[in-house]
């Protein structure tokens, strides 16, 4: 994760307020993995992560549009969590 930030120019800090705050959260049926949706600077981002009862592991981060995101909830690769 630490890598695919830094290649991409996000701030791990920033990932992590987005991961621990943001309301916007929905499953991905196809990985089993849980996304997060908010916005970095002026992008929105969606960061694919794992949470077990102790930590919460950020896999990877992409920048992405409203079309995707609305796209992927209506063919229910994302569902709501």
């Amino acid at each position: 994760m630490k890598y695919r930030a830094a290649l991409r120019g996000f701030d791990l800090d920033k990932i992590e307020d987005i991961v621990r705050y943001s309301a916007e959260r929905y499953l991905d049926t196809e990985t089993g993995r849980q996304i997060v949706i908010g916005h970095h600077n002026q992008k929105l981002v969606m960061i694919a992560y794992e949470a077990n009862q102790t930590s919460i592991t950020p896999i990877t981060i992409h920048a992405t549009t409203r079309q995707q995101i609305r796209f992927r909830i209506r063919t229910r690769r994302y569902t709501l969590e």
